[in-house]
């Protein structure tokens, strides 16, 4: 690969992505190409002929055999971008998605509008807790946009939890966030106006037949939810009216053949003005509901 240059190895890059089927392969090909080289994407554009190190293109050549071979880029690189932040990943954790976000938007949304009880429009008296937090990547987006709200978030894991410390620190937002080790709520104390989670929603029986990105390179322990794929949602559902202030906003993802199974569970927990919510792909993705007392 001596004297390859930039433009060579990002078309060659692309190429044998292509080849393998990878859907992605034009993304993650610049991805990669850049993570290897040092270069941006303007350099892929103007600088196109400059020479590539020897070590870099040898490093790209290994990184492009991982994505054949099923890796996501994510985990090749160690990090991954969510609502415009960047996050260290671990293999305890999930690799954070851009359908997630919709779960950010509808809790910064309600924020937003003044609609949860005790919490004004620019996040002052938010307190929320996040159940399961993974890298910290939904609790460390609604800090930087909430720059005076709270929040505590839990996971089982304490390889999770100790990412999720690291990506709060790496944010800048770590004096605003306290962490728990435990299964939802088992180690969290008082009362929250915002509950959100991203939890373990995938059948059990299902999960053999994932997509090789998911099944081989994410945590069983994030992905299983039970036989019916509904056991978080049911815990969440237990636990949540010991922990949450009137007014107060529950809002959950879901898979997307989940919306009607969970807005189910929602209503015979006594939760109102239930809203399934749909990502960009017009998929349900996001069930909210209000604790009895709510605003708005």
């Amino acid at each position: 690969m001596s004297g390859a240059t930039l433009g060579t190895l990002l078309a060659l890059s692309r190429r044998r992505l292509v080849e393998a089927g990878v859907d992605t392969a034009a993304i993650d090909a610049r991805l990669l190409v850049e993570a290897a080289t040092g270069a941006n994407r303007l350099d892929l554009l103007t600088a196109s002929d400059r020479p590539v190190a020897t070590d870099a293109a040898i490093r790209l050549d290994e990184w492009i055999g991982r994505r054949i071979a099923g890796e996501p880029v994510g985990r090749i690189l160690g990090t991954a971008s969510f609502y415009g932040l960047d996050f260290t990943l671990g293999p305890d954790t999930l690799e954070p998605r851009p359908d997630t976000e919709v779960l950010v938007e509808v809790a910064l949304g309600a924020v937003r509008l003044g609609h949860i009880a005790g919490a004004a429009s620019d996040g002052s008296g938010l307190r929320f807790l996040d159940l399961g937090t993974g890298s910290g990547a939904i609790a460390v987006s609604l800090l930087s946009k909430c720059g005076k709200a709270t929040g505590v978030a839990t996971d089982l894991s304490s390889g999770a939890l100790e990412i999720a410390r690291a990506n709060a620190a790496r944010n800048g937002v770590d004096n605003r966030l306290d962490f728990a080790g435990g299964d939802f709520f088992a180690a969290v104390e008082g009362r929250f106006n915002l509950i959100v989670s991203n939890p373990p929603y995938i059948a059990s029986g299902v999960i053999a037949g994932l997509d090789r990105e998911v099944r081989l390179h994410d945590p069983l322990l994030a992905l299983d939810g039970g036989p019916d794929g509904l056991d978080a949602y049911r815990a969440i559902l237990g636990g949540f009216p010991a922990h949450m202030s009137p007014g107060g906003l529950l809002a959950v993802e879901i898979g997307w053949d989940q919306g009607a199974a969970v807005r189910g569970l929602f209503e015979a927990a006594g939760l109102s003005k239930i809203e399934v919510h749909r990502d960009l792909g017009d998929r349900d993705r996001v069930v909210s509901g209000w604790f009895p007392g709510q605003i708005g």
